[in-house]
């Protein structure tokens, strides 16, 4: 099933990404597509839904154009890559 999607994330330490577009909404892996989409500048991002025994479970990541990208992951540990050298994980716990 295709659905319009817009939406926006930011992280203050680790820049921003946001977009808006046709994305798909199904399931798989144990999860399922709640939006996704790109905007006019290339940023990219996802969101899913892994339902209520997850620690995070409306997990969300984003890319950027300029190479950065970020992972909000469902066990509630976070990632972020800022396409030039620096990377950050934390481990939710």
């Amino acid at each position: 099933m295709t659905k319009g999607s817009s939406g926006s994330t930011s992280n203050s330490n680790s820049g921003s990404g946001s977009g808006s577009g046709s994305g798909t909404s199904g399931s798989g892996g144990g999860y399922t597509y709640t939006s996704s989409g790109t905007n006019s500048q290339g940023n990219h991002y996802c969101s899913r839904d892994y339902g209520s025994s997850a620690s995070n479970s409306n997990s969300y990541h984003y890319s950027n154009a300029n190479g950065s990208y970020y992972y909000s992951n469902p066990n509630g540990s976070t990632y972020y890559n800022s396409g030039n050298g620096y990377s950050r994980y934390n481990s939710g716990n």
